[in-house]
């Protein structure tokens, strides 16, 4: 096997050119078998296999500065610079990355994992780069969703300043997660259809190129004023129009017509956009007829295609998913928004049902956050559906456009709290945090699935902005029977008794329902439960409560510690309280790699054994202090 060569960075060099078809087959199935069995994702790495391998044919690493947006895409990438052996141990527990980690290989140049960022990062390469005197080739990889994202338009317009190299690939497959959406992608279907521009683009400057002595400057005054014959071929030259070169588009998977482009774009004095076609998918037939499905997928079955686990139960988004369609079934101001994710987010159904009230803005969240505003002050209600991480890029449009005009939008953020394999960029660990301190905004989290729906027709009635958190994964069937009506800030009692009180907050209750046991079967509390329902508005009549028969209360949210909910809790009682000992637990001030759910919980101090231990030695730190 050629794969069996490649055990170090540039070992691709080795490799003849009439090879490379057979590696990229090789590399094909190893994928294939691999992801199969670890999970991960796959479709967007089978279409960049040939990408990949003509742009290391023209590289050096590391050396050479290769940066990929999003990241999901890289795995031909640690193949090829030496971590084939590491993928037996993919998205696990201390083993490979599914993401570029530049703790893990010096041929990372950039942790990422998040869309649109890839331009703005290498053009910092590339200043830096020029600023020291160093000379190396810095290569930008973004895809044609990910130009939906406002950041790619900003460094675009930032770069074309540059008077030195900086190449700039589009890996344009007509699909981010689910498919394209908007001017971008219309655009680029023009430009595909181009080919015999550049065909001819190529063949007129090497026909000029061997014309004695004026050949070259003959090129040079044709490039001057090529953008008048580009418009009669292609409409609307917008690359070329911000002052960058434009090649291609060129097939993403004719190896040897990249690397000819490849090596054309390092001698450009200036940014150069690289326009790459490639098939999401290619290679293996249930993935390329199925790309969205096999953006991230788990196990399968490589012959059917057919996922090996089973859903047991519903998970969150599909409770979301079905409650949405029921609120706007009966209101039909209720409109839903997403990013790129319809699938994702689970508001496909709602797609089906009332397409005229479903917008899919692109790889767009702060857009989102923005036109949801406008879409209130217009009298709709719109719901935003989005995961965690991917709102923390709404941030200030959430604060501006949304909370300070008191404008009733609904976030309801899926993929809240540890996400597992896909680590430490795709977490949503910090909306409690940066939601509950922006003013107007209630933040709410539910302790199953029916409270779920239930908060989302309450928030569908409330006034101003609504936040709802809930986890990825199955849906929570536990205390059903415990269903008391929503009412604003106020929490929920599960369990009365004395001493100890433990509040959770979404999706730890239930692990707070265990920990009570725990302590009532060891005889040492009979705990009372809480489900704290709401973030924000804190229930400080509860507070007030509790502290007349509680000694310590404890605090659990699958959040950052700082500016959480305990944190919240823990202000109030020094302030109103000092004699009750709040014991606030949460996540630490550190980021988490990736693993699972479960190992993530106990890395943190987040199941039942971690809080138990937290909560003894507490008592036993309170019972030193009164003797």
């Amino acid at each position: 096997m050629i794969l069996e060569k490649i055990k170090k960075p540039n070992d691709i060099h080795k490799v003849s050119l009439e090879d490379f078809p057979r590696l990229a087959e090789e590399i094909r199935s190893f994928l294939i078998q691999t992801v199969s069995e670890t999970g991960g994702h796959l479709a967007s790495n089978l279409g960049v296999v040939e990408l990949t391998l003509a742009l290391h044919n023209v590289l050096d690493f590391p050396q050479d500065k290769l940066i990929w947006d999003v990241g999901h895409q890289a795995y031909t990438h640690k193949i090829l610079t030496g971590r084939k052996d590491g993928f037996k141990e993919l998205r696990k527990e201390g083993g490979l990355s599914g993401f570029p980690k530049r703790n893990e290989s010096d041929c990372d140049s950039f942790d990422t994992g998040h869309s649109s960022n890839s331009i703005s990062a290498g053009l910092g390469y590339v200043r830096a780069r020029d600023l020291l005197g160093e000379k190396y080739n810095v290569v930008s990889v973004i895809g044609d969703g990910a130009l939906t994202g406002g950041m790619a338009y900003e460094a675009l317009n930032n770069a074309a300043e540059l008077k030195t190299n900086f190449i700039i690939i589009i890996n344009d497959n007509n699909m981010s997660i689910s498919k394209n959406v908007g001017g971008m992608s219309t655009y680029l279907s023009v430009l595909r259809t181009a080919e015999v521009y550049t065909g001819m683009k190529l063949g007129v400057t090497k026909t000029l190129k061997k014309i004695p002595h004026v050949g070259t400057a003959v090129v040079d005054t044709v490039r001057k004023t090529k953008s008048s014959i580009k418009q009669l071929i292609i409409p609307g030259m917008l690359f070329e129009n911000m002052g960058l070169t434009y090649l291609g588009p060129v097939d993403g998977h004719n190896m040897r017509q990249m690397m000819k482009l490849f090596n054309e774009a390092k001698r450009v004095e200036g940014p150069v956009v690289v326009h790459v076609l490639t098939e999401k998918g290619r290679g293996y037939g249930p993935a390329s007829m199925h790309p969205e499905r096999f953006h991230g997928t788990g196990p399968f079955d490589i012959q059917s295609g057919k996922t090996l686990a089973e859903k047991t139960v519903p998970c969150y988004t599909d409770c979301f998913s079905r409650a949405l369609c029921s609120v706007a079934e009966k209101n039909p101001k209720v409109v839903a928004i997403t990013a790129a994710m319809p699938d994702g987010t689970g508001l496909s159904r709602f797609q089906k049902k009332f397409p005229e009230r479903f917008f899919d803005v692109g790889i767009a969240e702060e857009h989102a956050v923005t036109f949801a505003a406008g879409l209130a002050l217009g009298g709709m209600i719109p719901v935003f559906a989005v995961y965690s991480s991917f709102l923390q890029r709404g941030f200030d449009q959430i604060v501006h456009d949304v909370c300070m005009q008191n404008l009733h939008v609904i976030f309801a953020i899926d993929r809240a709290g540890f996400v597992g394999a896909d680590g430490e960029t795709h977490h949503g660990c910090f909306d409690l945090s940066y939601l509950s301190m922006i003013p107007n905004m209630t933040v709410m989290a539910p302790k199953n699935g029916k409270e779920l729906a239930d908060m989302l027709k309450y928030a569908v009635e409330l006034d101003g902005p609504c936040a709802i958190r809930y986890p990825k994964g199955a849906v929570c069937t536990e205390m059903e029977d415990y269903n008391e009506p929503l009412e604003k800030g106020r929490s929920e009692v599960i369990t009365r008794g004395s001493d100890i009180a433990v509040l959770g907050v979404g999706s730890m209750v239930s692990v707070c329902q265990k920990v009570c046991e725990e302590l009532k079967d060891q005889g040492l509390a009979e705990a009372t439960l809480v489900n704290a329902r709401f973030v924000k508005p804190l229930d400080t009549s509860l507070l007030d409560e509790l502290s007349r028969n509680h000694s310590l209360l404890v605090t659990v949210e699958e959040n950052v510690k700082s500016g959480g909910f305990g944190e919240h809790v823990s202000a109030y009682m020094e302030a109103c309280h000092p004699e009750v000992r709040v014991l606030p637990l949460a996540i630490g001030d550190r980021f988490i790699e990736h693993g699972t759910v479960g190992s993530q919980r106990a890395k943190t101090g987040l199941n039942v054994q971690g809080i138990l231990e937290a909560v003894e030695q507490c008592r036993t730190d309170l019972e030193d202090k009164r003797k």
